[in-house]
């Protein structure tokens, strides 16, 4: 039985984006809102680092730019930071959550709270190089294909269902900065694809598959 996406009576995404570096995912996400290839409205913007660039990205552009503290916590989105994130979003009237090199662990508290309405894009070809820079990982182990995942969150590091991913090849004189510019320039067309494809509740679950549907429901 093929379970069916869907969040909202009509196709738009209320997204709120959870980042912790300089946002250039969220510029591209606000780059197709503006073209008209992305059917969402920026609610707010959320960071873990007080002078991540992604917040003036955002206040630039007129959104709401808000740090959250995490501490005790180092590696993950838990305790009192995760409620008050669950607050902020409610606040802000997001339904959809895109995270956007967010340096943290979703713990169960928000995937409870927003199923299905949490993706990630990751800098390599899952499950191949989960974790942290995926893209040295993959040029140190040789491989010839690298790229980029859009994937759904659930409880492990990079392990949730797919939904989209780009192939970038790897050069023989490729650096690590090198095939990350090339995996880049990959995420930034590939995440608003994927969003607007949740947009059009044109996604469906088979079993851990992802599975895109011809004509939205």
């Amino acid at each position: 039985m093929a379970e069916r996406i869907s969040h909202r009576e009509t196709p738009m995404l209320n997204l709120a984006v959870f980042g912790s570096g300089s946002g250039s995912n969220l510029q591209s996400i606000l780059d197709a809102i503006r073209a008209g290839r992305l059917d969402a409205r920026l609610r707010c913007v959320i960071s873990d680092v007080p002078d991540a660039y992604i917040l003036e990205r955002a206040r630039s552009a007129g959104i709401p730019a808000v740090h959250l503290d995490c501490a005790p916590f180092k590696t993950k989105l838990d305790g009192e930071a995760q409620q008050r994130a669950i607050e902020l979003l409610s606040e802000h009237g997001a339904d959809t959550i895109a995270l956007a090199g967010f340096m943290r662990i979703v713990k169960s508290g928000l995937l409870d709270a927003y199923p299905r309405r949490i993706v990630n894009i990751h800098p390599a070809l899952l499950p191949a190089f989960p974790g942290l820079e995926a893209w040295k990982q993959a040029l140190d182990y040789g491989a010839k294909v690298a790229g980029c995942t859009v994937h759904f969150v659930d409880a492990g590091m990079d392990t949730g269902p797919i939904i989209l991913q780009r192939a970038v090849e790897v050069h023989d004189d490729d650096t690590p900065e090198s095939l990350h510019a090339r995996i880049l320039e990959q995420e930034h067309a590939a995440y608003p694809e994927a969003l607007q494809r949740l947009a059009e509740n044109r996604l469906r679950m088979e079993g851990r598959r992802v599975v895109l549907s011809v004509n939205p429901e």
